[in-house]
C-alpha cells in the first residue's frame, strides 16, 4: 500500500468492464466516475431508471469520452437481479470488477422486500449476494476478476451479531445495519475460500469507506443531516470523492489481498489513505461464514455455479 494512495495511482482500467451497484450518487458515482475516466467501461447501476439515466448523462459531461451505461438493478427485487444478469449473459462481454456498493441504513421501522426479506438485509447482503452469484459466469471468463463488497467500520461493532439476521423478533435500524455489514465481510472472505478451493482466480475484498456523507443517511431528520454535513464533511470524515478511494484502491491496486478488509488508515478510520484494517472478530468464525452461505444459498434460491475443482498433481 502506498502511504499517499489517490486515484491518480490506479493503473490504466483500458479494456475493462466493472459493474458498480448503487451508482447514481454518493461513494458509487465517484466510483464510476473514477474508473471511467481511467479507461474502463462501467455499468452504472440503481434501482431507478429515470435517477439512473441522469447520473449517466451528468458524467458523461464530466469525463468527455467516458464509456459509462445506464442499467436498471433494484437489489430489492430478486426478479429484478436475475433481469438484470440476463441482460449481461446475452451481451456475452465477461465482467472485470464488480463493486457491490448499494446499501440502505437506518430504515425507521422493519420494512420487507419484494421476496419478503428484512430491507436492509434484503439490500445489503442478500440482493448482493444473488447478484454475484448470477454473474459469477461472467466473471471467471475474465482473466483476474475482482469482487470489492462495501462493508463498513460498525461491522466490528458489538450490535453486529447474526443470531436473528432479518431482526424478526426485534428490529433496531441501525442493528440491523451492522449486523448487514458483518454479513458483507463474511459474504466476502467465504466467496474467496470456495474460489480458492476450486482454483478460480477470482479476488474477493471487503471494504469500508470511512465516514462521508452519502444517500444513506436520507432516514435521517433534517437536522441530523445538516450536523452530519458540518461534521462528517469539515471535521471527522472525508468528502465523498474520497471515500470512494478506498473501494478503487480495492479494486484496482496490485498487491491486494484476497479475502482482505480494506479501509482509510487516519485517525480513528474515519479518513485517509487506503489500506489494510482490522477484520470484525466474528469473520474468525468459518462455521458462521458456512451457516450465512447456506442461509442465503437457501433464502435466495441462487446457487453459485463454481467450476469442477481441478485435480492435484
Amino acid at each position: 500500500m502506498h502511504a499517499s494512495w489517490t486515484p491518480e495511482d490506479m493503473p490504466g482500467q483500458d479494456g475493462r468492464s466493472a459493474v458498480v451497484t448503487g451508482a447514481n450518487g454518493g461513494i458509487g458515482y465517484a466510483t464510476v466516475r473514477a474508473l471511467a475516466a481511467a479507461g474502463a467501461e462501467v455499468l452504472l447501476t440503481g434501482r431507478d431508471a429515470e435517477r439512473v439515466r441522469a447520473a449517466a448523462v451528468r458524467l458523461t459531461g464530466e469525463v468527455p469520452g467516458a464509456r459509462v451505461r445506464p442499467e436498471v438493478l433494484d437489489l430489492a427485487d430478486l426478479e429484478s437481479v436475475a433481469g438484470f444478469a440476463r441482460r449481461l449473459a446475452d451481451a456475452g462481454h465477461p465482467v472485470d470488477l464488480l463493486v457491490n456498493n448499494a446499501g440502505v441504513m437506518g430504515v425507521p421501522e422493519r420494512r420487507t422486500t419484494e421476496d419478503g426479506f428484512e430491507l436492509t438485509f434484503g439490500v445489503n447482503h442478500l440482493g448482493h449476494y444473488a447478484l454475484t452469484g448470477r454473474l459469477l459466469p461472467l466473471l471467471l471468463r475474465a482473466p483476474a476478476p475482482r469482487v470489492v463488497t462495501v462493508s463498513a467500520a460498525l461491522s466490528r461493532s458489538p450490535i453486529a451479531e447474526l443470531s436473528d439476521p432479518q431482526s424478526t423478533h426485534k428490529y433496531r435500524p441501525m442493528a440491523a445495519y451492522a449486523k448487514s455489514k458483518l454479513a458483507n465481510v463474511l459474504f466476502a472472505r467465504e466467496l474467496q475460500r470456495r474460489a480458492d478451493v476450486v482454483g478460480a482466480a477470482l479476488t474477493s475484498v471487503a471494504v469500508h469507506p470511512g465516514s462521508s456523507l452519502t444517500g444513506l443517511q436520507r432516514y435521517a431528520s433534517r437536522p441530523v443531516r445538516t450536523l452530519a454535513r458540518l461534521t462528517l464533511e469539515r471535521f471527522v470524515g472525508q468528502p465523498v470523492e474520497r471515500a470512494a478511494w478506498t473501494p478503487l484502491y480495492a479494486a484496482t491496486a496490485p498487491g491486494v489481498v484476497p479475502g482482505g478488509f480494506y479501509g482509510p488508515t487516519g485517525r480513528f478510520e474515519e479518513r485517509g489513505a487506503p489500506g489494510p484494517v482490522e477484520l470484525p472478530l466474528l469473520t474468525a468464525d468459518s462455521a458462521l461464514a458456512r451457516g450465512l452461505w447456506e442461509l442465503s444459498e437457501d433464502l435466495t434460491g441462487v446457487r453459485y455455479p463454481w467450476p469442477v475443482p481441478r485435480p492435484a498433481r
